[in-house]
């Protein structure tokens, strides 16, 4: 069966919040004390954080469902990492997450085209990704999109420090 993507609005709020909480403790729950996990997650995806990231219009959100289920996700928006080369305009890839269920079918590369093909609609630009240091496999992924690594910063989950690398990918040239 086919899985089908579609444009994620406001009123999916309360989707794209549990979402997100459940394939974040799906992937990482494991690495977090408890009350870390807890903290992060009321955080990260709480319900009006949620309502104003799909209400922003610099911003998308794409669900993957499987039979009306929403399975995955992916968000793109300005960029917000802590970087100095950071400019106004320029793009990020904020989420990719795909239900372990679902994974290996080719649906995350479908959501990561879709978010990239969204960030460039309004002609080349600088984008940007975070990503944890220990996830080897999205940082190969990432590579061959010609994203390279530029730096670092600390992402706290609860009172966990975790390190994350921030990637880019520049503009091209102008033909």
């Amino acid at each position: 069966m086919s899985l089908s993507l579609r444009t994620a609005a406001v009123d999916d709020a309360d989707t794209v919040s549990s979402l997100g909480a459940r394939t974040f403790s799906q992937t990482f729950g494991h690495l977090y004390p408890p009350q870390d996990l807890e903290t992060f997650l009321a955080y990260a995806y709480g319900l009006e954080k949620t309502r104003d990231s799909l209400a922003d219009p610099h911003a998308a959100t794409w669900l993957l469902e499987d039979g009306g289920e929403a399975v995955g996700y992916a968000q793109v928006g300005r960029c917000d990492l802590p970087h100095p080369d950071v400019k106004p305009g320029d793009g990020e890839l904020k989420r990719i997450y795909v239900l372990k269920e679902h994974q290996g079918g080719g649906e995350g590369s479908r959501l990561l085209t879709t978010a990239l093909a969204w960030l460039e609609q309004n002609g080349p630009r600088t984008l940007w990704i975070g990503v944890w240091s220990e996830n080897l496999g999205a940082q190969k992924l990432y590579a061959r999109m010609g994203f390279a690594k530029v730096g670092e910063y600390v992402f706290p989950v609860g009172e966990t420090q975790d390190q994350e690398f921030i990637l880019r990918r520049d503009s091209p040239p102008p033909r």
